[in-house]
């Protein structure tokens, strides 16, 4: 079903897959044209929100495009719903009628203070040594514990969801004195199972596993345990619409927590696109293979964990999880410093507001695994700045030994800075935890209709604070716009908005006001 409608004029809209936030906003000039049935990145749902209050929903993916001044969706059941006049309006409107949320709390651990994530430290390679190590380093060097993800490698073969013994020894200790130290532990885990081996043979035979054998994991039309490639291979993979898949992992997590004395889980993978048909490699798909419903699946199961991460997910908007901006580059451009503003904001407007951008420095692990790598500290720092007031910040690099004394402590003051301003940022999400309004937002948003649609360099804080990172390279004066009323900076300067100004920002700098 092709659905098309006219621009209004100056109309702007916001839409898609948090992955493609630097898309937005499109207008009728706008060369843009994205499928997302073809599996979306990040978080997704399926709106799109005007600047004029109205918005287009479906409950499935879909392709949208821009042409001949209308804009274009192919895809099925489409509504346009004209709510009211700006992007607020369209925003709650689509929100109460499609994604409501329904006031169930998050732990407040996640926003108190940053988090750490070992895997750029370790990549595929953590140990407890390293693990306990990199723990106390944290505290050492003046920062506060907080929740902690052993990441990725922590296991042993995929599907087995237990400690490599080589690696990890004594991994109930480990945790003791993580818990000790004030952490939080968490590890990573995803729904993928190596196809080969005794523990999988057991659980497909009728002889070793008489309950489930027939039915445990996604299966292909012939009945077999269909391959998917993911980006680790190929592997086996969980459908957690059954009961049986879900039984499986609750006992093997359950485990872990009871054994170890873990407290949640980083969920990954388990995204639209590995759950898509054109990932399986052996044979075609059932006729219920949907990776809709098999991504959201993926997504309720572990939200019941009271610790928990995701970054792929789709229509599940509205909901009480904790939600990541995927992998960043360590660059300024090509999906590095300059994604994360943008990006944050489509995932605000998608429903997905308890937002954590990408671990500092960025996540994406192969920039560092480069002949004659070096961090680039100015790039380091400002997006340690960016994340400081986010609702939540994740640091994976160690700062203390990537950066220089100088550097090391300005991101120190970005960290500082969150955890001074945690009781505000836990008071935005309480209110959002039953109100549904993102914390994080564009200036649109607040300020509608004076022009401040394309605005992607500053973010609002809620409704008060007003945030201008620097997400370019050697700029140590920044022009930027100060929405209508009076704003104060942290030294107490107060400054008429509605207009626009230059400030100098130099790298021990974050600029951002609080309205008064």
């Amino acid at each position: 079903m092709v659905f098309k409608f006219d621009f209004l004029p100056n109309e702007y809209f916001w839409g898609g897959a948090t992955a493609s936030g630097t898309d937005m906003p499109i207008n009728v000039h706008s060369d843009y044209s994205r499928d997302f049935r073809t599996g979306p990145r990040n978080q997704m749902t399926p709106v799109f929100l005007s600047s004029k209050g109205r918005y287009v929903y479906s409950e499935n993916s879909f392709k949208v495009w821009v042409e001949n001044g209308k804009l274009c969706f192919d895809g099925e059941k489409f509504e346009l719903v004209n709510a009211g006049t700006c992007l607020r309006d369209a925003y709650i409107a689509a929100m109460k009628a499609h994604f409501p949320f329904d006031g169930k709390k998050l732990p407040r651990e996640f926003f108190k203070t940053a988090q750490y994530n070992t895997w750029m430290e370790f990549t595929y390679n953590p140990t407890q040594e390293g693990v306990l190590e990199y723990a106390h380093s944290i505290i050492d060097n003046g920062f506060a514990p907080g929740i902690l993800i052993i990441d990725e490698g922590w296991h042993g073969r995929y599907g087995q969801w237990k400690f490599d013994k080589l690696k990890f020894p004594d991994p109930k200790s480990m945790t003791d004195e993580l818990h000790k130290l004030g952490f939080t532990v968490m590890l990573w885990i995803t729904p993928s199972v190596c196809c080969d081996g005794q523990e999988f043979i057991m659980s497909i035979r009728k002889d070793f596993n008489p309950d489930t054998y027939d039915s445990l994991y996604l299966r292909n039309a012939n009945g077999d345990p269909a391959i998917v490639s993911w980006w680790n291979g190929f592997s086996a993979i969980l459908d957690l619409r059954k009961k049986c898949d879900r039984d499986f992992l609750d006992e093997k997590l359950h485990s872990l927590m009871s054994e170890y004395g873990i407290d949640g889980f980083k969920f990954d993978g388990g995204s639209y696109l590995m759950y898509h048909p054109s990932s399986m490699i052996n044979g075609t798909p059932r006729s219920d293979h949907d990776p809709e419903s098999l991504n959201k699946a993926w997504n309720e199961f572990g939200s019941k964990y009271k610790f928990h991460e995701y970054k792929d997910t789709f229509g599940r908007g509205g909901k009480a999880t904790i939600q990541r901006l995927c992998d960043r580059n360590h660059r300024w451009d090509d999906d590095g410093i300059n994604t994360i503003i943008p990006c944050s904001i489509l995932q605000g407007l998608e429903g997905y507001p308890f937002i954590c951008p990408d671990m500092i420095g960025g996540g994406e692990w192969t920039y560092n695994m480069k002949p004659g790598f070096k961090v680039d500290e100015e790039l380091f720092v400002r997006m340690a700045q960016v994340s400081a007031l986010f609702p939540m910040m994740q640091f994976s690099w160690a700062p203390w030994r990537a950066l220089s004394e100088q550097a090391f402590k300005i991101v120190s003051e970005a960290a500082q800075l969150h955890v001074e301003m945690a009781d505000e940022i836990i008071r935005l999400v309480d209110k959002t935890e039953t109100e549904g309004e993102p914390i994080l937002r564009n200036l649109e948003y607040n300020y509608p209709g004076i022009g401040y649609e394309e605005i992607t360099d500053e973010f609002m804080l809620g409704e008060n604070i007003l945030v201008c990172p620097v997400v370019t390279k050697g700029t140590f004066r920044k022009k930027i716009v100060l929405p209508p009323g009076k704003w104060q900076d942290p030294e107490g300067k107060i400054f008429d908005g509605e207009k626009s100004e230059y400030f100098d920002t130099p790298l021990e700098k974050l600029l951002w006001f609080r309205k008064v």
